[in-house]
């Protein structure tokens, strides 16, 4: 077994338990204690997990998400450029999905093609499109008030009526080996079923997302077009490897 896959299968186990212990993962992937314990090493040194005694723990942050208010004054300039780049890539007529968030929702000034239609799970978002006369519709579920997302079994079932030309998601992590990743798995699933229900999906991220994991993978790399203001040097290479760039 290659080393990042048993990177990846390190991280899901962790997500799905919390806490792995050594003997634990040695056994899941027919490994030495002294491999395994390398990895966990080199996963810490990433910031991935934070290694215990006799084993592995989550680090806390990576559950953790900021409030949509918080997010919506951080990196404002690189947000908008993202969204300003995101929005010229909807045509006349497509129908298209939006995610929450504060990037997919700097989009939507910048809407400027005739008669599309937009589905989305953030509550700020249909209103803002609303207000600019752009045809809408907002996913029924639960509604998390930390990030005004529409989240649950009952917006997926809602989400399962559409199918989009383009869906645009945002993401709080970009990272060669471990993908997309997002804090919350509830709407991990939400932003993958959108995914998986178009045509074309981007993933909207201002470069300081890139290089970061959160807990919750989206999917990989490749699966999606990565629109971003900047790509460090240092990922440059790697990530064009893996996906095409749209960057300004």
């Amino acid at each position: 077994m290659l080393t990042e896959e048993r990177y990846k299968l390190i991280i899901q186990r962790l997500q799905e338990r919390g806490v792995v212990k050594l003997q634990e993962l040695a056994d899941l992937l027919g490994a030495s204690e002294s491999t395994i314990r390398r990895d966990l090493i080199d996963l810490e040194g990433r910031q991935l997990l934070k290694r215990i005694h006799g084993g592995a723990t989550l680090l806390n942050q990576k559950s953790q998400e900021p409030g949509m208010e918080e997010k919506t004054f951080k990196n404002v300039q690189q947000k908008n450029a993202v969204a300003r780049m995101a929005a010229k890539e909807i045509l006349d007529g497509e129908c298209i999905y939006l995610d929450a968030g504060t990037t997919t929702m700097a989009m939507i000034p910048y809407i400027e093609a005739k008669d599309v239609t937009v589905v989305t799970n953030g509550l700020s978002h249909v209103e803002a499109l609303v207000s600019k006369r752009i045809r809408s519709y907002l996913l029924g579920g639960m509604m998390k008030i930390h990030t005004k997302a529409v989240i649950g079994s009952i917006a997926l079932q809602n989400l399962d009526n559409f199918r989009f030309d383009k869906c645009f998601l945002g993401t709080n992590g970009v990272d060669v080996e471990m993908g997309y990743t997002t804090p919350d798995p509830e709407e991990a699933l939400i932003k993958r079923r959108a995914h998986q229900l178009s045509g074309k999906s981007y993933v909207l991220a201002d470069s300081s997302k890139i290089g970061e994991v959160t807990f919750a993978k989206l999917f990989d790399l490749k699966e999606a077009i990565l629109i971003t203001e900047s790509v460090p040097e240092r990922s440059r290479r790697s990530i064009a490897q893996k996906t095409k760039i749209i960057e300004g």
